[in-house]
């Protein structure tokens, strides 16, 4: 429960705050018209005085001009005296051009309190000086007339004024601050603390027992709102709770989890695999169910005793429980010596195989009981939701049944429930054995196929295939060891073994004068190899290639997942005398953009749009695109897959310039290939004889 004060301290209260800045802002800005009003008072005294000055002087200037002129002493004195009937003035005098004085005038200034002041601002004495001419003769002077102005009267009035002023303003400012802090504290700040003191009545295991009270005339308005959201959210919590309670009083009724090995139990594993089954079909995701069952676990708890058998389910237990998180897993024990384990988010049958061969090791590893190391065999039966089931309880079934088939057959094992899948993955995981084992047994050989110059009707060179004879099973299509090669890994190794073979070709063709290039295809796997540009220098600089004589094949895909990456190694092999070839184009994302950044020299079309030229419009249309799209791009078209006269007279009419496919020649050995050159050759200069 969180507690609050009774009181709150001055500094803290919202009311003082709101106090504090209104006061500070109703000052700043009083002082700041104030300030303003006062500025434009002194003007205006200014311009008053100004006025004055030039009234004054205007009033008695035609009587001191016939004094100056008739010099008339008596006159000008009058002028003089009747100037100093205006308090202000305190100096005045008539004085002919050459400064004698006709009359004059003078008294001492006041002396009044503030003058320090106002001298400040408006200066002690303004002085006017006005020369006097007569009508008759207006470019004829003939004195002048001069006063002093003491500015003290009508600046100590300004004075005054100002002083009101600014008391006015603050006290307008304090009238306005508590005026606001009054109606603040009545509006908002004293229901607002009363509805905290309602809310630590509230108690936090029952919150509905103390609901809040609207405060009087805010019903309609934000606090009502905001009281009303807090009674709803108050009755909610409380619901919350009153189901949380009687979900705790249904988990302590049911046994749901296995006291031995601490994983749940198998009614509460079905409850939970009913929800991971909604969430799978809510997101169209796929799971594996595996029911692993320790072989012969009876025996072993005849032999060693029961608490030794306890000991190893325990221990098969924690490690499941360490290699299996519960983001991505689900475990429980269903029974004696049955564990069950679900995979969500399942990528394809091929990983539950890997995790099921992850299981299998795990139990198998020997347990250390005491004075005895029991080493353990285990084997599973694997459903897939949905394909297997949709039910929770079918979907376990489907498990278990396989399971139990499967220890009739033999142990440490996995099977699917369906066979073909289950067969599938078999012959899937074998292969892969298999390919790992295939250079060192010496399976595999490289053939070349031919590429024929259309215009001279010459070999210009190869491209380097892959072959692959079991030992059991005899020709292995490459269409169906390749992606297996690539998704495992073993690529890597294939890919350099058949470089080193196309090198070692190239070098022997080279050295017997032959300037025959051959293309060696490049997988995305290979690509991504940190050393993969290293490796293929290594083997041009071991076999001494020339330049051009080697030409790298890539599929569009190659580059997608990182096309700066494999833009720059391309680039690194290119400037080493390395041709580039773009592989099956048309059949991937085919982009500019990509044709742009690479350096390729070549592009290939996909055998699929030329086995069906002349005959489906569609696969014509997108060869002669590609053609023209090369020659626009200066790029070496090679035509795949030719197997007619009629495919190969049409591609030299539209100007492709490269081909190759079984109706020049099957991919052949090195030395039926070397034969098939001179026969080609020999052929070609026999018809143009």
């Amino acid at each position: 429960m969180i507690r609050t004060r009774k009181t709150l301290e001055a500094e803290n209260h919202l009311g003082f705050r709101i106090l504090g800045w209104v006061l500070a802002v109703a000052l700043i800005a009083g002082l700041a018209l104030s300030t303003v009003q006062v500025v434009l008072d002194a003007q205006k005294v200014s311009s008053e005085l100004e006025r004055q000055a030039e009234e004054t002087l205007a009033m008695v200037y035609d009587a001191a001009t016939q004094a100056v002129f008739s010099i008339d002493e008596t006159l000008g004195q009058q002028v003089v005296d009747g100037l100093f009937a205006l308090e202000a003035i305190n100096f005045a005098r008539i004085a002919h051009l050459d400064g004698s004085e006709l009359s004059s005038r003078q008294r001492t200034p006041s002396h009044l309190d503030f003058r320090p002041i106002t001298d400040l601002i408006f200066g002690k004495v303004w002085v006017y000086r006005e020369v006097l001419k007569r009508n008759e003769n207006p470019n004829e002077p003939y004195g002048f007339i001069e006063i002093h102005l003491d500015t003290a009267h009508d600046a100590n009035t300004w004075l005054m004024r100002a002083l009101t002023t600014f008391i006015s303003g603050i006290v307008i400012a304090l009238i306005l601050g508590l005026t606001l802090f009054i109606l603040f504290n009545w509006l908002l700040a004293g229901p607002l603390l009363r509805i905290v003191h309602a809310l630590k009545k509230v108690n936090p295991d029952y919150p509905d027992e103390h609901l809040l009270s609207v405060p009087k005339g805010h019903e309609k308005n934000e606090l009502g709102l905001w009281v009303n959201a807090t009674n709803n959210l108050l009755v909610a919590i409380a619901e919350s709770q009153q189901k949380y309670r009687e979900a705790e009083d249904r988990v302590s009724e049911l046994a749901r989890i296995d006291t031995l090995t601490g994983l749940p139990s198998r009614d509460a594993f079905l409850e939970d695999l009913q929800q991971i089954i909604e969430a799978s079909k809510a997101r169209g995701n796929a799971f594996s169910l595996m029911v692993c069952g320790i072989d012969d676990f009876k025996s072993v708890n005849e032999q060693c005793g029961f608490r030794t058998g306890d000991l190893i389910l325990k221990t098969v237990a924690n490690r499941l429980t360490a290699n299996f998180t519960a983001d991505r897993f689900t475990l429980a024990r269903l029974g004696s010596d049955q564990f069950v384990v679900v995979e969500k988010k399942l990528c394809d049958n091929f990983h539950a195989a890997e995790t099921a061969e992850k299981i299998l090791a795990i139990v198998g590893t020997p347990v250390e009981a005491g004075s005895h190391r029991i080493s353990l065999t285990s084997t599973l039966g694997i459903s897939i939701f949905p394909n297997d089931a949709c039910e929770a309880d079918r979907l376990l079934q489907s498990a278990e049944q396989t399971m139990a088939l499967a220890k009739q057959n033999s142990h440490t094992r996995f099977q699917f429930y369906v066979a073909s899948i289950d067969q599938e993955i078999r012959d899937r995981k074998q292969m892969e054995k298999d390919l790992a084992q295939a250079i060192i047994n010496q399976e595999f050989h490289v053939v070349y196929q031919p590429q024929i110059n259309l215009e001279t009707k010459r070999v210009i060179g190869a491209e380097a295939l892959l072959r692959w004879v079991h030992p059991d099973h005899g020709f292995v299509p490459p269409d169906k060891f390749i992606p297996i090669a690539e998704t495992s890994g073993h690529i890597v190794n294939i890919g350099k073994w058949v470089l080193e073979q196309a090198c070692k070709q190239v070098a022997e063709w080279a050295a017997s004068g032959s300037h025959l290039r051959i293309a060696v295809n490049l997988s995305a796997v290979q690509l991504r190899q940190d050393s993969i540009v290293e490796d293929i220098l290594t083997r041009i600089a071991e076999y001494q290639i020339p330049p051009g004589r080697l030409e790298l094949e890539i599929t569009e895909t190659s580059f997608m997942t990182n096309i700066t990456d494999a833009v720059a190694k391309l680039h690194q092999l290119h400037r080493a005398g390395i041709s580039i070839a773009v592989d099956d184009f048309g059949t991937g994302y085919s982009s500019l953009t990509y044709l742009k950044k690479m350096p390729v020299q070549h592009l290939k079309i996909d055998k699929q749009f030329i086995q069906d030229l002349l005959v489906n419009e569609e696969d014509t249309r997108i060869a002669n695109t590609i053609i023209d799209l090369g020659r626009s791009l200066n790029l070496t078209v090679i035509a795949e897959g030719v197997e007619t006269e009629e495919q190969e007279h049409y591609l030299t009419q539209r100007g492709c310039k490269l081909a190759q496919g079984y109706f020049f020649s099957k991919p052949l050995l090195p030395d039926d290939f070397e034969k098939f050159v001179k026969t080609f050759h020999a052929n070609i200069v026999e018809n143009n004889a």
